[in-house]
Formats: structure tokens, C-alpha cells, sequence
């Protein structure tokens, strides 16, 4: 066979098993020099298994692995490294008390040279469009530089296959695009890249080739960009997808939330200030609020639900006509408002708690959970079972420990365990964040059915198709500042991913977008 067709990496009947779960069941790919390849499937489809066999972090149970042709066995990270595979995780693996140089200087095996690294760093991450100062610390940069920090060391390692897992999660349009530029040019030169992503749109746009896993097994091969995003997300889930769809809300024009000039110093020493922020969510409306992780989203958060410091400004925020702000979260959820944290895990949930127990920790004043101040478990059981049922949770019962779910059916069960409070106020935090697109769907026809009732929603995400797919108005979050308001109709994605970047806030001026620098 003529070596320049040979694929540079070959999986056959790759299996993995974990007590109780067959997480990759003889698995087959194959990846060629030069291509873009895309890794599917929803949560708990065994991407993340495979993945890290790739990277030594795992030993398959069965079948090979080969590289350019020949099988071979990788013991750990180092030698996956060795072969030429970089991967660029979800979650940066970064010191932020370290300078860029310092960050990239760890991951080399052998080079301790500092001045050739530096070099290096400047030469590779212009040359990719992926310029760093390699002098700046971690803590003082922006998420998106971040991860090119994560990329540029992988290229430094000058690997002939790089594995990406959601890496645009944390990026605005344009940063994105830019990411795009670089793996088209390293695609050019002949590296295979491994791409994991939910957003299916990025897929078509960026992709020659995708492998579909589902349950553990490959499903299907296909060409994304000859497929839909609703067609992809149906091979990846095995059923067909119905779309959100919004109905006439009832919106007597009464504001429900009103924030007005709050600032807050953030707890901790890498939090973010907010900033004279104001805002307001009518009866029946969705308030998006867009920006890049890292910007205030988490102390904005807290600011709402209750759980920050005490506020000096008393009147800064308001429920339905009552001032909050010296408020707690109890007092906050007997007004009548539901939060839902970003985390998941041990924020929204306690992991080694059942179902029912974790439904009765949010739900217990609402729904009447406790008779005399003692727990009715009849009730508590039954209220968790309408969750798990009217939210499609896939769960062997009430009594399955929260941690034994899979990210998206907990996602769902905690804000279906919200809704079902049939609140008239809901803060909620990247609603869908590493969920499925059955999942996602579920999850965002929820909050338009709330809404139509009447509930007034603030949503903070950083999916730019979610805001624009559930909201009514929209503003951005950057630096801890906000900007104003705007029609969702009236606003570009474009305009929003700057305003994300911190390039400045939207204008109305006699019809025309106007852009004014931030001061910093």
C-alpha cells in the first residue's frame, strides 16, 4: 500500500468496560493525515473513554491501536506525546500563578533551554495566528488566551494528530473563527486533528469527516457538512428531534427582577468586580446574558441567588417589587424565585445523595415536603418522580444517587426539579453546558414553557445559539460590566461576539450601531 494513503491512526475493535457499564464497545476508526476529523455523541456515548486511551490515560480491555500503520501500546500522556498525539483538554490544565513561558516550559519533556522555549513560544504562536506574551501570567489572562496557551505547547510538541475536547466552549464568534484559521492550517501541513464538539453547526463548518457514537458503539460515518444540525444530533441520540417552539407569553409589562447600579467586590483574589450593573426582566420574558466564562457570570450569580457577601447597597436588587439585596437564598426562594448554579456537581447537587433527597433540598418549603417539621418521604419520593418522569431523566429510579446520572440527565432533573416549584422568578446559569442536543432541546423548551407562564428568567450562558434561540433581549456581561439591553432581533452575533471580547458596548444611535471602547 502506497504509504502517503496509509491513516495515520487506526482503531480496531477497541473495547473498554467499567463495573457496570461497557463505556467503549469494539470501536473502529480510522484517521488520515491531513483531515479533520469529528468525534460525536452525546453524554455518555464513551468519547471521553476513547479519548483518553489515545492519550495513554487508559488501557483498553481488547483490540489495537495502531499509529501510521503499525499497532502499538501507549503507556501514559509522555509517550502518547512521544508518538506525536497532543490534546488540548476541556478543562486547562494551567498554573495561574505561573507566566505563560513557565505553563508551556512543564509540558516539554526534554527542552529546559528558557530563552530557546521563549523563542519558540513567540515564533510558533505567531506563525499560527495564535500570538502570546510569554512574560504575562495566567491569572491576568483572558479564557480565550488561555486555551491558546493549551495549543501552542501541544504544537510545540509538533504533533501529527491533535485531539481537541470542545475547545470553542469558552470562545467568542471571532476568537472562534481565528481557531478555526489555525486548524485549517495545521490541516494543510498534514496533522490530523481529533475534533469533540456539541455545537454541530462548528462541526459542519470545520469538518471533512465525522465518526457518530452512541451507547458505546459507532453508530455511523459520515460528511458532516452534507448533513443538518438536527440530523447529526438524531444519529447521535437514535430518535428524531422536535425544535423549540415559543408561544404567545403573558406579559403584562410589569418588571419582575430589577437590578439597579450594583457593584460588588469579587470573594476571591482571581474574581471579577461587578460593576455598577443594571438590569431589569418583565412578567414572561427571557433575559439573556451572553459573555465569555471568566467575566463576572459566577459573582453575578451569586449576587442573585443570595449566596454572596452581604450587600452595602440594600435596594440594588428587587423581586417582584421587594428589595433583596440583605437577603438570603431561603429568603429569596420564599419570594417565589428558583436558582440554578453552573456547576452541577455538589452546587445544584450533592453526588452521594438520592434523587429524592436532593429534590428535597431545594423543594421543601414549595412543595410542602415536611409535615410538622419532619420529613413526609411519600411526597418527597413522589415529587422526585415527576421530575425523573415529565423531564425524560434516565435513572434507575428515585433512589439512584445523583453522581450515578450522566451529566445531561442530572442537568435535567435539577431544572425540572426547579420548574416543577412553578417559581415567578428563575436564575439560571449555562442551562445546557456539556449536555446532549435531546438533552438541550428538553432543557430549553422547559424554560419557553415557563416563561409563557408567566415567570420572569434571567439566563447567563455563554452559548450564543442558546441565547439567541430562547431569549427576548439580550445584554453582555465583559469585565463585570453589562451592556444595555437589546431586542434580540435587533442584535448580530457578530455585535455580540465583540461586545463579549470587551471591544466595547452596543449603542442606539438614530438607527445605527455604535461602538465606544470599555474603560478599563
Amino acid at each position: 500500500m502506497d504509504e502517503a494513503v496509509v491513516p495515520i491512526l487506526t482503531l480496531n475493535e477497541v473495547t473498554k468496560a467499567f463495573p457496570g457499564v461497557v463505556a467503549n464497545d469494539s470501536i473502529d476508526i480510522r484517521v488520515m493525515p491531513g483531515q479533520i476529523h469529528a468525534l460525536l455523541g452525546e453524554n455518555g456515548a464513551g468519547k471521553s473513554t476513547l479519548v483518553q486511551i489515545l492519550y495513554g490515560m487508559l488501557r483498553p480491555d481488547a483490540g489495537t491501536v495502531f499509529w501510521n500503520g503499525h499497532p502499538v501500546k501507549i503507556y501514559g500522556p509522555a509517550e502518547a506525546r512521544n508518538l506525536g498525539i497532543g490534546m488540548v483538554f476541556q478543562h486547562f490544565s494551567l498554573f495561574e500563578a505561573m507566566t505563560v513561558l513557565e505553563n508551556v516550559a512543564l509540558a516539554l519533556n526534554e527542552e529546559r533551554d528558557m530563552a530557546k522555549i521563549r523563542k519558540r513560544v513567540i515564533e510558533v504562536s505567531h506563525g499560527y495566528g495564535l500570538p502570546l506574551d510569554p512574560d504575562r501570567y495566567v491569572h491576568s489572562l483572558s479564557v480565550g488566551e488561555r486555551q491558546r496557551i493549551e495549543i501552542v505547547r501541544c504544537l510545540l510538541q509538533d504533533p501529527k494528530l491533535l485531539i481537541l475536547d470542545e475547545p470553542t466552549s469558552v470562545l467568542t464568534p471571532q476568537e472562534t473563527e481565528k481557531l478555526f484559521k489555525t486548524l485549517r492550517k495545521l490541516a494543510s501541513e498534514g496533522c490530523a486533528i481529533l475534533y469533540i464538539s456539541h455545537k454541530l453547526r462548528e462541526v459542519k463548518t470545520l469538518c471533512e469527516t465525522a465518526t457518530i457514537l452512541r451507547a458505546g458503539r459507532v453508530v455511523a460515518n459520515c460528511d458532516p457538512r452534507e448533513e443538518t444540525a438536527q440530523s447529526l444530533a438524531e444519529l447521535m441520540i437514535g430518535q428524531r428531534i422536535s425544535s423549540t417552539s415559543r408561544a404567545a407569553r403573558e406579559n403584562s409589562g410589569g418588571d419582575r427582577i430589577r437590578v439597579t447600579n450594583l457593584s460588588m467586590k469579587p470573594e476571591d483574589e482571581f474574581g471579577i468586580a461587578l460593576d455598577d450593573i443594571s438590569l431589569t426582566v418583565k412578567r414572561g420574558e427571557v433575559l439573556g446574558v451572553a459573555g465569555v466564562a471568566g467575566n463576572g457570570q459566577k459573582e453575578l450569580m451569586a449576587a442573585m441567588s443570595g449566596e454572596a457577601r452581604p450587600m452595602e447597597q440594600p435596594d440594588a436588587i428587587w423581586f417582584d417589587g421587594v428589595p433583596v439585596a440583605a437577603l438570603g437564598p431561603a429568603a429569596r426562594r420564599a419570594l417565589g424565585a428558583v436558582f440554578v448554579p453552573e456547576e452541577r456537581n455538589g452546587h445544584s447537587a450533592v453526588r452521594d445523595m438520592t434523587l429524592s433527597e436532593n429534590a428535597f433540598l431545594t423543594a421543601a418549603r414549595r412543595m410542602k415536603l415536611m409535615i410538622r417539621g419532619l420529613m413526609c418521604r411519600s411526597s418527597i419520593r413522589k415529587f422526585a418522580g415527576d421530575v425523573v418522569s415529565r423531564f425524560d431523566v434516565r435513572t434507575t429510579g428515585v433512589t439512584a444517587q445523583a453522581g450515578s446520572l450522566s451529566g445531561g440527565n442530572l442537568q435535567k432533573f435539577i431544572v425540572g426539579r426547579e420548574i416543577l416549584q412553578d417559581p415567578g422568578i428563575m436564575v439560571i446559569s449555562q442551562p445546557t453546558w456539556g449536555v446532549d442536543a435531546g438533552a438541550a432541546v428538553t432543557i430549553r423548551q422547559a424554560l419557553l414553557n415557563l416563561a409563557h407562564r408567566g415567570c420572569a428568567i434571567l439566563l447567563i450562558s455563554q452559548d450564543l445559539d442558546e441565547i439567541f434561540e430562547v431569549c427576548d433581549r439580550i445584554v453582555v456581561i465583559a469585565k463585570g460590566r453589562v451592556s444595555g439591553a437589546r431586542e434580540i432581533e435587533s442584535v448580530s452575533v457578530d455585535e455580540v461576539g465583540l461586545l463579549m471580547g470587551g471591544f466595547g458596548v452596543v449603542e442606539v444611535n438614530t438607527g445605527m450601531v455604535a461602538r465606544r471602547a470599555h474603560d478599563d
